[in-house]
């Protein structure tokens, strides 16, 4: 029995689903990774893509404070220069329910907003964060990619020759999906986070990426 409970402890699973309730998952012991493979509203995408044709940087983020679970996140200011764009509402009330989500789900009070335009890989060799748990979605453009345990030798993180050559080796987020990756702060987590780099988007290529950290 101890023993079944120490092979329990080497290995991390990773899950995806076509529902929301997959993210819960991420609360599971054995769990680094939860992904909700869902399909964007087609309003939301136009207004992703929208934003990508003004060819802008955007680069923004807040530190939301909320006093119990009930509370809507206040995101005045935020990409307050896409106001005028037809899909804007749709788009900040999506972003409401994630952080909404995302916060009733963790239990958090404290959450790390960013909404980035990005043209290259922000980090581009395979890492883990230093945070409990991460919710990356892309709205637009190409999704992280990210390996299964076991494909690449955690001691060699950040070391371009022990990255797997093998493309088949090398998963990716598909465009809308919500992923909850754990880091290595999650208690219990240590030595397991979720293993992901940004991907190379081609030239000329762009991404409308948000995140959200729960720092506490």
């Amino acid at each position: 029995m101890h023993a079944l409970g120490m092979l329990q402890t080497r290995t991390r699973h990773q899950y995806q689903g076509m529902a929301p309730q997959t993210l819960t998952k991420i609360l599971e012991d054995d769990v680094n990774l939860a992904v909700w493979q869902r399909q964007l509203p087609v309003h939301i995408a136009d207004f992703a893509q929208l934003v990508l044709s003004l060819n802008e940087p955007l680069a923004e983020s807040l530190c939301l404070e909320l006093p119990d679970e009930d509370a809507e996140p206040d995101l005045d200011g935020l990409a307050s220069g896409l106001r005028d764009l037809e899909g804007f509402e749709g788009f900040m009330t999506d972003l409401k329910w994630l952080i909404s989500a995302f916060a009733c789900l963790l239990g958090a009070r404290r959450i790390g907003v960013r909404l980035r335009v990005l043209d290259r890989a922000m980090c581009p060799r395979f890492h883990v964060d230093h945070v409990p748990v991460r919710l990356i979605t892309t709205y637009a453009g190409v999704g992280s990619q990210w390996l299964e345990e076991g494909v690449m030798d955690r001691a060699q993180l950040g070391q371009a020759h022990a990255e797997p050559q093998d493309a088949a080796c090398i998963r990716q987020f598909g465009c809308g999906d919500v992923a909850l990756l754990k880091g290595e702060k999650w208690h219990g987590n240590e030595g397991f986070g979720l293993i992901h780099r940004s991907p190379q988007p081609a030239v000329g290529v762009r991404r409308l990426l948000l995140t959200l950290d729960w720092l506490g």
